[in-house]
């Protein structure tokens, strides 16, 4: 039915998805707009439900992802004053037998991409658009080239060429705040190995602490703000990180001063709406392309990878390329949109002014209001055939 599949993205859901249709004995072949797989300053957090899918997908590669990250124990709340309010022993290993996993976004990449041959993995290729009839889909690029395709797939993220070709609805949702983050060598009494720790304002501002292993650190900062005026330069971008949380507590103070102005990155954050529809013919959507999330419950690439098992499942079991994405999308999206919508009504109320108790709430009642939902979030294994969810 299928034999040849192109996606577009060479991001973690992009990769997962070759890995994953590629076992199957299909030739899928990745293009990547950028010219490099370059690192970039973000982390990121594995969950067991994300784990366990790419423990599916690529058997033994948990463990050395495991080896590549640090895996939290606890986690810490603490005023921009540096008052203690709330703590909390991290038990994914015993509920879940999955750890709760923090590791760089490139370096997972890098990852990803060594278990697919290098042929495999095109870069420099902007796609532009495409064309399908009954017999095969044709992907066009900006430099003139073209492939053919038994199924494109779109993998390209909250800005997704294949989705406006798809689906046209337009550019994506400002949320309200700006974001900063970096990655840096970096250590600090404040911070042991093994935890997490978010520090918050009542003026609607969160400043995150994440050891991500080998002793790297990930800080990501975020506040309010009225339209998506991103600064020019780099050194006005760590002004605006610096003027934004002067005042705060340690170890504030001390890692951005520490952070390189052009290892900052500002962006603002957004969503989008839950789509009714991902697939059209022979063209489907996967993770941040199909179902953006701003980032609150860190669910968008565990949510990419369980996307990644469950395609990969469905062409594998189904008589006809039509059957495959509708049993994808009906597995697919009762999930995604209850994890999109509680994340997105999470993150407006925990940059609200008061924000340092509504967060304190949440952690406080973690065990017990939020129970359900998190069993029923992480406690996802993937099957054989793609059930729904």
């Amino acid at each position: 039915m299928v034999k040849k599949v192109v996606i577009i993205g060479a991001g973690l859901g992009g990769l997962a998805v070759a890995i994953a249709l590629r076992k199957q004995g299909i030739d899928a072949q990745v293009y990547e707009k950028a010219y490099s797989l370059r690192p970039i300053g973000a982390g990121l957090t594995l969950f067991p439900n994300g784990l366990n899918s790419l423990d599916a997908i690529a058997p033994g590669i948990v463990e050395s992802l495991e080896g590549a990250g640090s895996q939290t124990r606890m986690l810490n709340l603490r005023k921009s004053t540096g008052e203690l309010i709330a703590q909390k022993s991290v038990t994914f290993m015993e509920k879940y037998g999955r750890p709760m996993l923090q590791i760089r976004w490139s370096r997972l990449q890098e990852i990803l991409a060594s278990a697919l041959p290098t042929d495999a993995i095109h870069l420099n290729h902007r796609c532009i658009g495409f064309e399908q009839n009954n017999s095969g889909v044709e992907v066009c690029f900006d430099e003139g080239e073209t492939v053919q395709a038994d199924l494109l797939i779109g993998a390209d993220g909250l800005n997704s060429a294949v989705r406006q070709a798809l689906i046209g609805d337009g550019s994506p949702r400002y949320a309200g705040r700006m974001s900063w983050r970096a990655i840096l060598k970096y250590s600090h009494e404040l911070l042991p190995p093994n935890e997490v720790m978010s520090m918050t304002a009542p003026d609607g501002k969160i400043f995150g602490f994440f050891d991500l292993g080998s002793g790297y650190l990930f800080w990501s900062a975020a506040t309010l703000a009225p339209d998506e005026f991103v600064a020019q330069s780099a050194i006005d971008v760590k002004s605006r990180v610096q003027e934004k949380f002067s005042g705060w507590a340690e170890p504030v103070q001390a890692i951005v001063k520490s952070t390189a102005a052009e290892d900052i990155i500002e962006r603002p954050i957004s969503d989008r709406l839950p789509l009714q529809n991902w697939s059209q013919g022979r063209v489907t959507l996967l993770g941040d392309a199909a179902h953006p999330m701003v980032p609150l419950l860190g669910q968008g690439a565990n949510t990419a990878f369980e996307d990644a098992w469950e395609l990969s499942q469905c062409l594998s079991s189904a008589s006809t390329i039509e059957a495959a994405l509708a049993s994808y999308e009906n597995s697919r999206k009762p999930r995604t949109q209850v994890i999109q919508i509680r994340n997105a009504v999470q993150a407006n109320r925990a940059y609200k002014a008061d924000s340092e108790t509504y967060l304190r709430g949440m952690m406080e009642k973690a065990q017990v209001s939020d129970a359900e939902f998190e069993e029923w979030l992480y406690n996802y294994k993937p099957s054989v055939t793609a059930d729904l969810k």
